[in-house]
């Protein structure tokens, strides 16, 4: 059962913006590939100075549970806020343009206007935030290890000197294991599902990220029976939605979040997108918003 906070907030007002152009007016596809669309720039961030009628949103393609693309569908938790988010801002969800946001590329597809919010398992950092502004966080992660199910000598961060792992560059979880166990053999890729064949073949030990998108991977119906969590989150990940620096279009952005945990929409999302894997949020969610978006 999770715990609301208390009091009302008020109704998000109607959001009427102008901006102008910055980078391209034409294109929205991702340095990657990732189809994003007719590549009309009609978001938050389009030159033309009209009402906001879209929204361009950065999610991952490849995250069951959190951001997965199956076809035209898109699913996951992080779906589930950006389309609160969207409403709250008068968007509809038909008219969202998603975009393939890895990693390493996300405070790039915000500075050169190829989105106008960023919802991407997106862990808020001071170095980020030199780049981008953050609203949020609407939710608090820890990084975890997965394994293969027999895996009894990886219990925890303590246990993995010598150890193969894999992460993703450009990832937080990623620079953690770098910076503070030097003994772990490190191996990065361009998204996470590519560190699954090697962990089911025994070619790394085990895949560090945080222990949502963990606990998404582990329950996938193809990998029932053969991965599982090993010991306890080692960090905090203060998951937040990136918007272009200094946009006025962050505080808006807050007060969704806000209004999100206030209704109880948050709560259900995540039954819906994470219940499967028998996963409960740890301390300190839902989550207060804190960001000041500056």
């Amino acid at each position: 059962m999770f715990i609301r906070r208390l009091g009302a907030i008020g109704a998000v007002a109607a959001l009427t913006f102008t901006m102008a152009a910055c980078g391209s007016d034409d294109t929205t596809d991702t340095a990657d590939g990732g189809d994003t669309g007719t590549g009309e720039d009609t978001g938050a961030g389009g030159d033309d100075g009209a009402m906001m009628d879209s929204l361009r949103i950065g999610i991952k393609f490849d995250q069951p549970g959190l951001g997965l693309r199956e076809g035209d569908a898109y699913t996951g938790f992080d779906v589930q806020v950006a389309e609160y988010i969207a409403g709250q801002l008068g968007v509809d969800a038909a008219n969202i343009e998603w975009v393939e946001a890895p990693s390493a590329q996300r405070e790039t597809l915000l500075e050169t206007d190829q989105v106008d919010l960023v919802v991407a398992t997106y862990s808020i950092t001071d170095e980020r935030k030199e780049r981008v502004s953050f609203a949020g966080p609407y939710f608090i992660a820890g990084q975890g290890l997965l394994v293969r199910a027999d895996e009894t000598e990886i219990t925890g961060p303590d246990t993995l000197e010598g150890k193969v792992l894999c992460s993703v560059t450009g990832s937080t979880p990623a620079q953690r294991i770098a910076d503070e166990y030097p003994g772990v053999q490190l191996q990065e890729y361009g998204t996470y599902s590519e560190c699954l064949p090697a962990l089911l073949s025994g070619q790394i030990d085990a895949i560090t990220t945080d222990d949502t998108i963990l606990a998404g991977y582990a329950a996938q119906d193809q990998y029932a029976g053969q991965l599982k969590l090993a010991g306890e989150p080692f960090s905090e990940e203060r998951y937040g939605v990136g918007t272009q620096k200094g946009s006025e279009l962050c505080q808006e952005v807050n007060a969704a979040i806000e209004a999100m945990i206030e209704e109880g929409a948050w709560e259900q999302a995540v039954q819906d997108t994470l219940g499967a894997a028998d996963f409960t949020p740890g301390p300190g969610n839902p989550p207060e918003v804190v960001e000041d978006c500056a």
